[in-house]
């Protein structure tokens, strides 16, 4: 397996154009590509030896990867994937660290968390790709932008597989960054196999660079083989996307010399392509052309082959010298948010003004664009016409086009682009025109900014605002009440507020939280409820819930429209005396509160719009009868809604309410 230097009768088959770079730079690369493929092949000598258990192997197409890390400043991002070694050799990660993180050893870069090169480094710019192709993309179009925002001249680069082209996170990215001009390189690595699966089964069109022409971006194929193209087309067009923002798209052609990973073998592959593409060897031929303009020769070669070598092994072994990683709870679960602690923010004066829930959502989100100006919002028709419900209604007068951005249609780029900013120090507000869209961008909301902080350290500044909520007679697309999706996840805020005070002081708080935050409001109640709050900027308490009422009686613990439904029943039942609790905050909810409640009264319900099975109602009745057993005089009772879609006609949405069955239930509850 291990290559060997190049002599005299081992002849090149690949044409070089050095252009006017100096031997330095040729030599340079040439450190630059052989590094990554001593490493691999040492890897793939450890793995037959089973000293680790997995690899994937970039060996052949090593020089897109060295040639775009070299072409691009040291703080310019890059995206990469899995065979992408180059890129972290390239960046300068330390082998020994690197080593530690590849055995998930607990000084690495994600503490044992991530599997090979699945993490990230703002110390060392880099963004790590997560196993679902294409979100990287999004992510890439977002930290662009925030270079856009700041002025200050970087390029992103993010990496594809021709597999990963067919994905629609790819084609969201290009539009996203087509449209805004961003300068991001997208480069495909195009070694034709998608695991096993050939080009011709995977896309229709000849060659992957067209379907840039289709987004109107420039697009280039190259020959991914020779770094010297690889390295002075990045060159080229980083510099002038610098002064003349704008996409790329960059298709390398390429080979994967093994298979998949090591465990899947070649047999798919004909023996013909391998024989043909070992002749393309991009580290032999490259190696072999430095010989014949004199910057190596063979002793030269030998003895960095030698250098190199050496600084493996010594790195490899310090990594397995560190002892197992050994696993603590309490760092486990404080590491599933970044470190925040909420310093509540009272108005500056008494002044009150009557607003709606619209209103004021409205209005935490202007005084939050005022007092943060790296805060960006997004969201689809949220410019010149406001929103679709007219919350940021002439904010683009104010705060500019480029911070109130109207977007595609395209709800996983802008959710990755959310995170982009992220990663470059900016804040983000997301409008999900209705919360029932955010399956198209669940993928980055449930597997990319909720786990990032845990993975490897990366905070996700993001608010995604969820309009939600029937009572409107908008049908089974536009109604659903789908918290309880994200109530399973770890790392996502909710905050879900019930009135025009909390919801201010709420989405305030949730723009200042560094950690993602779900922000639901039903839409129902944006214009129903009026009530006299502050008129200056202030944040409520984002971990407890709170009382509407007291009582001795029992507890009713629900959300949003929920606490409506129940003062307008308790109102109707005087002689019910009940402790209203209104969560706030979903996740994490206050158990607390509830807990000191359902002590005092001995009995509670939980009430909410969502469906009732599988609704948020089941967890806490869960945790009520696992805590509180002994203080309990009757059953834990719930109350949801019909287990069907959301209906249109008014009859059929009141019936799928199911608040005379609520009120049922709580007088039943009483009398128990």
């Amino acid at each position: 397996m291990e290559s060997q230097p190049l002599t005299e009768n081992k002849r090149r088959v690949m044409s070089f154009d050095r252009k006017d770079y100096d031997n330095e730079t040729l030599l340079n690369l040439y450190k630059a590509i052989l590094l990554p493929r001593l490493i691999e092949e040492k890897m793939l000598l450890l793995l037959r030896k089973g000293r680790i258990s997995k690899w994937f192997s970039g060996i052949g197409q090593e020089a897109i990867s060295v040639g775009v890390a070299m072409a691009l400043d040291k703080d310019e991002y890059i995206l990469p994937m899995h065979r992408n070694l180059g890129v972290f050799t390239v960046k300068g990660l330390p082998l020994d660290r690197l080593f530690r993180q590849l055995q998930g050893k607990d000084n690495g870069f994600s503490k044992g968390r991530e599997r090979s090169f699945h993490f990230g480094t703002n110390e060392f710019h880099i963004v790590g790709m997560i196993s679902h192709l294409g979100p990287q993309l999004g992510i890439a179009d977002g930290i662009a932008l925030a270079s856009l925002l700041k002025k200050d001249k970087k390029i992103t680069a993010v990496f594809s597989g021709d597999g990963g082209t067919s994905e629609g996170d790819f084609h969201e990215a290009l539009n996203v960054a087509a449209v805004w001009n961003l300068p991001v390189i997208f480069v495909i690595e195009n070694n034709a196999y998608g695991l096993s699966t050939p080009v011709n089964e995977q896309y229709k069109c000849e060659d992957l660079s067209v379907k840039g022409i289709g987004y109107g971006m420039e697009s280039q194929q190259i020959d991914g083989n020779n770094i010297l193209t690889v390295y002075d087309t990045i060159k080229t067009y980083a510099n002038s996307m610098k002064n003349d923002p704008r996409p790329l798209l960059l298709e390398c052609k390429t080979f994967r010399m093994r298979g998949h990973e090591e465990a899947s073998g070649t047999k798919y592959v004909p023996a013909e392509l391998f024989e043909e593409w070992a002749k393309k060897d991009p580290v032999a031929n490259y190696e072999s052309y430095l010989i014949e303009e004199g910057v190596l020769n063979d002793s030269s070669v030998e003895s960095l082959r030698k250098e190199y070598k050496n600084q493996i092994d010594i790195a490899l072994e310090a990594s397995f010298a560190e002892p197992e990683i050994t696993a603590d709870t309490e760092k486990e679960l404080n590491d599933v948010y970044a470190p925040y602690v909420q310093k509540i923010i009272n108005p500056g004066s008494a002044k009150k003004s009557p607003k709606r829930m619209i209103d004021a959502i409205s209005d935490g989100l202007r005084l939050s664009l005022r007092k943060y100006d790296n805060l960006v919002i997004m969201g689809q028709d949220i410019a010149e016409y406001g929103g679709v419900f007219k919350i940021t209604e002439n904010f683009y007068k104010e705060f500019g086009k480029e911070r109130i951005r109207n977007t595609p249609l395209c709800e996983s780029a802008i959710v990755g682009a959310a995170l982009g900013l992220s990663v470059k120090g900016m804040k983000a507000v997301m409008e999900m025109q209705f919360a029932d869209f955010v399956t198209c961008g669940f993928n980055q909301i449930v597997n990319n900014i909720a786990k990032i902080h845990y993975r490897w350290g990366q905070n996700a500044d993001v608010v995604i605002r969820m309009p939600c909520g029937a009572g409107v007679g908008a049908g089974p697309f536009h109604s659903q009440s789908n918290e309880a999706w994200f109530f399973h996840t770890p790392g996502l805020k909710i905050f879900y507020p019930s009135d025009p005070f909390d919801a201010k002081g709420l989405i305030a708080a949730a723009i200042e939280d560094p950690n993602p935050v779900l922000f639901f409001e039903h839409k129902a109640l944006y214009r129903s409820i009026t009530e006299d709050i502050p008129d200056d900027y202030y944040t409520v308490d984002a971990s407890s819930a709170k009382y509407v009422s007291e009582g001795n009686d029992v507890t009713i613990v629900t959300y949003g429209m929920g606490v409506h439904w129940a003062k307008n029943i308790l109102k109707n039942n005087p002689e019910i005396s009940a402790d209203l609790i209104d969560l706030r905050i979903l996740l994490p909810w206050d158990k607390a509160t509830v807990e000191d409640s359902v002590k005092k009264t001995g009995k509670v319900i939980i009430l909410h719009e969502d469906t009732l099975t599988g609704g948020i109602g089941a967890e806490i009745a869960a945790h009520i009868s696992e805590n509180c057993f002994r203080d309990l005089d009757a059953p834990v009772m719930r109350s949801g809604s019909l287990d069907t879609p959301v209906p249109f006609a008014n009859s059929l949405e009141e019936n799928f309410f199911r608040k005379n069955v609520f009120e049922k239930k709580l007088k039943d509850l009483t009398g128990y």
